[in-house]
């Protein structure tokens, strides 16, 4: 163990299991499930108790136990007495006589449950085909939701062996973590260990199933799924081991055509990581189940992943490249955790971050630039999951890489961009200080120093150390444990560029004791020689709180740090400076990278929000790349301008009208250059840029824009025709239709909605039900949320639409407020009831919103959500202070450079 989780969450270790043999009976029809489960034990105190984890809605019905001795003498003990904690979800079974150091026992518990569509544990999901709608069932364990199912010791280091059976009605089909061992007809199911285990029979056909038995490997991944699923099957043969490896979607019938993607993914992804990691993928199969009601996007159960309609299917005439891009880098992320995470899995949820953050880098950059090198991975990398982590972790309620998870409540809150795309940057950094080739050799060794074990940071650290002969665990101390990142301000010095690093908040008023981090911190200094050419000094390493760096002539040097953009922090130029970098960033043929010029928009505009530079400055340097030929660029554009528009929401309609004319004069030219309509044999990134001008000049009212997208939503609504709404524009023109029209493009949208072609058009029309401008359509649309139409997983999508919108942005804050209890009811233990709170005001912006945000939870239980409450409320309080910093400032601008 880690020690840092609390030991009051800890079960007692008296005794250790090492396999499990469970059956599950799932009755679809009356919605519930049955079974038992025989554990066997090491016992390793004496001790008349046995503790494990049992959750709602599972209750034991009956526990015996079996003591082995060496002399084949068994003793079968009937329990005293069950207690069950509901608190911590554990129950505790006492027997009359205590187990004896060093034998082995074998605990038998029977059980039955409930499938409920809490989206946890094992839990039903509806589907709709042909008209008729049917129910199947399927899991969800991870963080600790196993013992929802069934009784268990639910912690990851607990690692054990599972051989899995469900009994289930003969016209469905069932799945789990292994290949099938057997099956057949049967009319009921009995144990031959414990003899009074007996299901009784049920009427109907039913089949046994029997799964081979996994490896060790912890709860958390153990799943099962029964339904009347197709699937699309492909393989592949080991290049180590010569074995033949099964590869399966399934799906229920109304989405099976759409899954092959997935499967195309998984057949290129497996053979290189098995060459990667030098370790062959150990089980004889992998199947993804496609989920039409998921509280995530995916979940890596080893051997069967699974995952949302959204997610996982494409439709390649209608889905657009934006779903084929998200479907792949999610795959190939729930692929890398088969051996980083699965094989090797973090003792405690304190090291998640071992899991999700590598799963990431692989997921976003490493194996995308093997298999998608036109999609720029590198430069993606930069706006997103690295632009994701700067966001959070620039809040004082951040929280290190590495973070203490003292009880399951803490746990789900720590499943954001911190442990995920903060330690994918602060990994891809490393890669790129020692090399790549040395780093995923570091990672191979400690993969095969611990499979199927457990492990922290350090471990990982001495891999990669071994490989590249150099002190990882120094060098990377203080980004993973230490919250924050820093902010280094470059000052020109006779002698070169003085530097000097500090914690960087949004807020902008960092306390002395928040500033004694001192981060190894790769420069990456570039530079101009006489040739013209970029010469960048990799070797420069801050590792103090400033040091000056020679550069010849620096007053007149065209320098650049953090060259790439690969390192995770930001940089604070002079004014002057940055409008220099500027103006070279704006020349044909620059000696800044398209990552550069991503990077230097991104730090202008943040570094503006915060205080530390000025927005006018930053609108200037934006202005200076309105020729830029790159798509990635335009998209780092794009989202300065949005920012602005998020926090100026609520302005005097004049300075609001100005900002839309800024962003016109932006990007209404480039719609007129790139058009609607692409041809078959466009280039990833011209698809890209096309959609990134057409959603901003629409949501400026380019006049333009805004009739070509009545025109061709009419086309859909008059005659049912959407060849017209290409993929990647289908979410614009559904939001913007009826953001400017009215009661008839809503109510189409409410029909898409209802009866939606692909899950992406579902989506598309549910932002756009969000972007009603009418008072009373708005109102129609929160009327539906809480309604049986709405799944719960798609709450989320509603919110965010509302969120968005202007004029539902305080309505969604109101909402929240009177229906708190019922969301919390319906998404207890989940990871999204953190989110909806977020959102819910998370877009407002004056310090008059931040107190009555604090006002209103003043009195309620936050312990699931605490954590994210007091992100967005620091969130609400950096933009309350950008605006009344800058509210003059970007008025005068506006009305200097003509835009009111």
């Amino acid at each position: 163990m880690t020690g840092r989780a609390e030991a009051h969450v800890k079960l007692p270790e008296d005794v250790t299991p090492t396999h499990y043999a469970l059956t599950i009976r799932t009755d679809l029809e009356k919605e519930e499930y049955d079974g038992w489960i025989e554990i066997d034990l090491d016992v390793n105190v004496p001790t008349k108790s046995i503790t494990f984890h049992i959750a709602e809605p599972t209750t034991i019905t009956h526990a015996v136990l079996l003591e082995e001795f060496p002399t084949d003498v068994e003793i079968v003990s009937m329990a005293l007495d069950i207690s069950v904690d509901k608190e911590l979800g554990r129950a505790t079974v006492t027997f009359d006589e205590s187990l004896h150091v060093g034998t082995k026992a074998k605990l038998g518990l029977t059980f039955k449950s409930l499938l409920t569509d809490s989206l946890l544990g094992y839990y039903k999901s509806t589907y709709k085909h042909e008209g008729r709608k049917g129910i199947y069932a399927l899991t969800q364990f991870e963080a600790a939701e196993a013992r929802r199912a069934f009784p268990c010791w639910d912690e990851p280091a607990i690692k054990a062996t599972f051989a899995i059976s469900l009994l289930s009605r003969s016209e469905t089909v069932s799945l789990s973590n292994m290949d099938i061992a057997s099956s057949g007809p049967s009319d009921g199911a009995s144990s031959k260990v414990f003899l009074n285990f007996t299901l009784e029979e049920k009427p109907g056909d039913w089949t046994l199933t029997k799964f081979s038995t996994t490896p060790k490997m912890s709860t958390y991944l153990v799943a099962w799924a029964n339904g009347p699923f197709e699937h699309i099957e492909s393989s592949y043969t080991s290049t180590i081991t010569g074995n033949k490896v099964a590869l399966r979607v399934y799906a229920t019938a109304e989405h099976i055509a759409q899954a092959g993607l997935t499967l195309d993914v998984t057949a290129r992804v497996m053979p290189i990581y098995e060459q990667m990691f030098d370790i062959p993928y150990p089980l004889p199969k992998l199947d993804t189940l496609v989920a039409d009601d998921f509280d995530l996007a995916a979940m890596e159960n080893w051997g069967l992943i699974t995952g949302r309609t959204s997610v996982y299917l494409y439709d390649a005439h209608k889905s657009g490249l934006r779903v084929k891009q998200s479907l792949t880098k999610t795959h190939v992320h729930e692929v890398a955790h088969q051996w980083f995470g699965n094989i090797v899995t973090m003792h405690w949820w304190d090291n998640l971050w071992l899991n999700e953050a590598f799963a990431t880098l692989m997921g976003d950059l490493i194996i995308i630039r093997l298999i998608h090198p036109e999609w720029d991975p590198d430069a993606l990398f930069v706006t997103g999951p690295l632009s994701d982590a700067l966001d959070l972790d620039s809040l004082r309620s951040s929280h290190p890489i590495e973070v203490a998870c003292p009880d399951e409540k803490a746990i789900n809150q720590i499943f954001d961009a911190i442990s995920y795309s903060k330690g994918a940057a602060v990994l891809r950094m490393l890669s790129a200080m020692i090399g790549e080739d040395v780093f995923l050799k570091g990672v191979s060794i400690y993969l095969k120093k611990h499979l199927y074990g457990n492990t922290s940071t350090g471990d990982l650290w001495r891999g990669i150390s071994e490989a590249g002969g150099v002190d990882v665990g120094e060098i990377m101390s203080s980004w993973i444990l230490k919250p924050g990142y820093p902010v280094l301000q470059a000052v020109e010095m006779e002698t070169g560029l003085h530097i000097k690093q500090s914690r960087f908040l949004a807020t902008n008023d960092v306390k002395p004791e928040e500033d004694e981090t001192v981060w190894h911190i790769p420069l990456n200094i570039q530079t101009v020689g006489a040739s013209g050419k970029a010469l960048v000094d990799n070797g420069a390493v801050l590792k103090e709180k400033a040091a000056t760096f020679a550069i010849s002539n620096v007053a007149d040097s065209l320098y650049k740090l953090n060259a790439g953009t690969t390192g995770v922090y930001r940089v604070l130029y002079s004014p002057e400076h940055l409008s220099k970098l500027g103006d070279e960033a704006a020349r044909a043929n620059s000696s800044l990278s398209r990552e550069d010029r991503i990077g230097l928009v991104s730090d202008a505009f943040v570094l503006a929000r915060a205080g530390y530079g000025s927005t006018s400055a930053a609108l200037n340097l934006i202005n200076k790349l309105c020729n830029d030929e790159d798509y990635l660029v335009w998209s780092g554009i794009g989202s300065a301008v949005s920012d602005l528009f998020d926090v100026w929401w609520d302005e005097p309609e004049t300075v609001r009208n100005g900002l839309k004319a800024f962003r016109r004069s932006l990007f209404a030219p480039l719609v007129e250059k790139l058009g609607f309509d692409g041809a078959p044999d466009d280039a990833p990134d011209v698809v890209r840029w096309r959609s990134i001008a057409i959603t901003h000049s629409a949501m400026a009212d380019d006049p333009k824009t805004i009739v070509e997208i009545q025109q061709r939503f009419s086309l859909l609504v008059e005659s049912n025709d959407a060849s017209r709404i290409p993929g990647d524009l289908q979410d614009t023109i559904f939001l913007n239709a009826v953001r400017t029209g009215g009661e008839r493009e809503w109510e189409h949208a409410l029909d898409v909605y209802r009866n939606p072609k692909t899950p992406s058009q579902k989506t598309a029309a549910i932002t756009a039900l969000c972007r009603a401008q009418n008072s009373v359509l708005i109102k129609k649309t929160f009327d539906l949320i809480l309604s049986e139409e709405v799944k719960l997983q798609d709450y989320i999508y509603f919110f965010m639409g509302c969120a968005l919108n202007p004029y539902s942005r305080r309505d969604l804050w109101m909402y929240l407020q009177a229906h708190l209890d019922t969301i919390s009811k319906k998404l207890e233990g989940g990871f999204m009831l953190g989110n909806l709170v977020q959102i819910s005001f998370d877009y407002l912006s004056s310090v008059e919103d931040v107190g009555a945000v604090e006002e209103f939870f003043r009195d309620k239980d936050t312990s699931n959500y605490g954590q994210l409450l007091a992100q967005s409320l620091d969130t609400v309080r950096s933009k309350a202070a950008w605006l009344e910093r800058s509210r003059d400032e970007v008025r005068e601008w506006l009305t200097t450079n003509e835009y009111m």
